[in-house]
């Protein structure tokens, strides 16, 4: 049985069409999702708002991989209440209690102590950049107002183990290069172009 050439021109014509109707598909859902998480970072007044926690130094109350919903505003930070921040000379974000805090008398800016309810000392000792006694709002991110236990591991896993990351680039890699040699000319949607 022979095959006509309108037939195969059919068939390729409901293939692209296929794929394109994918390809938008996906970019309305990335889209969408973009469009969601800038809007939960205006309500929520903060640039990071949602944080995985890396270690287990706030034990019992906060466990590694557990996620973090954070929000800032203007009042102040009370003693007692578990913030985010970032200091100098560190790239990932630390969840720790603020354990003191001193409002300067123009009432707008303070100080603050931190500390992991799991460690023995204050982050003066050795999570402050050196010479940093207290933290002060341009180091705030957030403050925590809620938290899904354990939903961060899968970063946690990425990040942590080298061979599931070598693995999935490796992965990533391999299903472009298939996709080269299968259509060659034609590029499918990648996070890199």
């Amino acid at each position: 049985m022979e095959i006509s050439a309108k037939s195969v021109e059919y068939v390729r014509s409901v293939m692209f069409r296929r794929i394109t109707t994918q390809a938008i598909n996906l970019g309305v859902i990335i889209t969408h999702a973009l469009m969601l998480w800038k809007l939960w970072i205006c309500l929520s007044g903060s640039g990071s708002p949602v944080v995985v926690v890396l270690t287990g130094s706030m034990e019992p109350g906060f466990r590694k991989g557990d996620v973090l919903f954070l929000y800032l505003n203007d009042s102040p930070i009370r003693s007692g209440e578990i913030v985010v921040f970032q200091v100098e000379g560190r790239d990932i974000p630390i969840v720790h209690r603020a354990i003191m805090v001193h409002q300067r008398r123009n009432g707008d800016e303070f100080n603050i102590l931190t500390k992991g309810d799991n460690n023995s000392v204050d982050d003066r000792h050795g999570i402050y950049a050196d010479g940093q006694l207290w933290l002060e709002r341009n180091h705030i991110i957030g403050r925590v107002m809620g938290y899904l236990p354990y939903v961060g591991w899968a970063t946690i896993i990425m990040t942590e183990n080298p061979v599931i990351k070598r693995e999935t680039v490796d992965w990533r890699e391999k299903v472009l290069s298939r996709q080269d040699r299968e259509r060659p000319g034609v590029r499918f949607f990648t996070l890199d172009h």
